[in-house]
């Protein structure tokens, strides 16, 4: 006999609410297209998709470019903090100081209650140090979103941290006479591989996104440079969102193949 969950929502039900969801996202991005397709002549056009390979709009969207290599170039640097810091730090707590885990799941989570304006107030000081010792580029922003991205990235990788036995695989690699880099990298790393994934593709989605660090800290970014041409050209800040959107999604895609995929531990 089928047992009947009477405690969940009905078809319908659910229904309403995908529709309801659904609609709460799709309006603001078909609005948003919209708009890119409006023809001052009239009726809607590819005009202005068009326009952005026109030499003659090359000034204009430089600051975009420019933002853009500088976020991408975070981005690297800020997956580099996650897969060279935050991940052994988290292999090392749980195999040789499980006893810390609850204080540092605390601390690496409590960023995401922390709001970016209150971040930057704390952080403006260190940055006027880091601008005196590796100088005032735009990858130093690195710093401050490997911090914003610690509870995302977190998350990621100790999923899959509970979904293999780390322990016994550490410790048949070191009986059979591996050193610890050995064991973290071709051991570990592997069995990780979805989390490491994860944590860096939303990683990535982070710093592309982020707009308030960037902005009180005076550095130019893909976000800081669409407010800048908005005021130019309304038209192309609007297509690079749906671009970056379209590009995040793709992201979130990935993400969700790579957790359908085998998550046992490998030997």
């Amino acid at each position: 006999m089928a047992v009947v969950n009477r405690l969940g929502p009905s078809l319908a039900t659910r229904w309403v609410i995908g529709i309801l969801v659904g609609a709460f996202f799709a309006v603001p991005l078909v609005s948003t297209f919209l708009f890119t397709l409006r023809d001052p002549e009239g009726g809607l056009s590819f005009a202005r998709w068009i326009a952005l390979f026109d030499p003659a709009a090359a000034a204009t969207l430089k600051p975009i470019w420019t933002g853009l290599g500088n976020s991408l170039v975070l981005a690297v640097v800020t997956v580099a903090i996650v897969l060279l810091l935050l991940a052994p730090t988290m292999i090392l707590v749980n195999l040789r100081f499980p006893h810390l885990k609850p204080a540092f799941e605390f601390a690496v989570l409590l960023p995401i209650s922390i709001p970016a304006i209150v971040l930057v107030v704390g952080l403006a000081p260190i940055y006027l140090q880091i601008g005196r010792a590796f100088g005032t580029g735009t990858w130093t922003l690195a710093f401050a979103y490997g911090i914003t991205v610690l509870p995302f990235a977190f998350r990621s990788i100790q999923a899959s941290i509970d979904a293999a036995d780390l322990r016994t695989l550490s410790e048949a690699a070191r009986s059979l006479g591996a050193s610890w880099p050995t064991v973290v990298l071709k051991v570990l790393a592997p069995n990780l591989r979805q989390g490491l994934l994860a944590a860096s593709l939303i990683s990535i989605a982070v710093v592309l996104g982020e707009f308030t660090i960037a902005s009180l800290l005076n550095r130019q970014v893909f976000q800081t440079a669409m407010v800048v041409v908005n005021k130019q050209d309304p038209y192309a800040p609007a297509i690079f969102t749906l671009l970056a959107l379209v590009f995040v999604f793709l992201l979130l895609l990935l993400i969700g193949r790579v957790a359908r995929g085998n998550g046992k531990a490998r030997s």
